[in-house]
């Protein structure tokens, strides 16, 4: 049997727990970005370009008449090689690898920029295939980012490539 005393005491020390978690639970405020400032996401998955050629006749003379497929793909992926710049500076610069035991998955991208709210400049530039020279996809355009605001940067080639939304 508890005493009274141990009840009131007990009662005392949850409230007290309870107002701690409460006041907690709300504050301080927590802003994952500050008051003037837009997010901007660069979020993408994407597999890289083959380097397949054309089989000569003679080569294909040379094969088993099962195995004679006129174009020889091998089964690695390319790098992928992405540029992004913001107000015609630029802001982000890698070469993606393809993943997997034999370089044939996806290759992949994740990355955040915190710009100020207002206009900018945005252009990105993809190329999936690094045998041929430039970019075989670009998206480049005037933004208004408003506070708080988060846009992504995605590719989607059923889309036309890369876009904003």
């Amino acid at each position: 049997m508890l005493k009274p005393t141990a009840i009131v005491g007990q009662l005392i020390l949850y409230g007290a727990f309870a107002a701690f978690i409460g006041y907690f639970s709300t504050s301080p405020k927590y802003r994952q970005i500050p008051d003037d400032i837009a997010l901007i996401k660069l979020s993408i998955s994407h597999l890289g370009d083959r380097e397949c050629r054309k089989r000569t006749p003679e080569e294909l003379a040379k094969l088993p008449p099962n195995m004679r497929a006129p174009m020889e793909c091998p089964r690695e992926r390319s790098d992928i090689r992405l540029e992004v710049d913001f107000d015609g500076q630029p802001a982000f610069r890698t070469v993606m690898h393809p993943t997997g035991l034999y370089k044939d998955g996806v290759s992949t991208v994740y990355k955040r920029f915190e710009l100020k709210a207002g206009q900018h400049r945005v252009a990105v530039r993809m190329n999936d295939n690094l045998i041929k020279p430039g970019f075989n996809f670009s998206k480049e355009a005037e933004i208004t980012l408003v506070p708080g605001q988060v846009m992504v940067i995605d590719f989607n080639p059923d889309r036309g490539g890369l876009f904003f939304k």
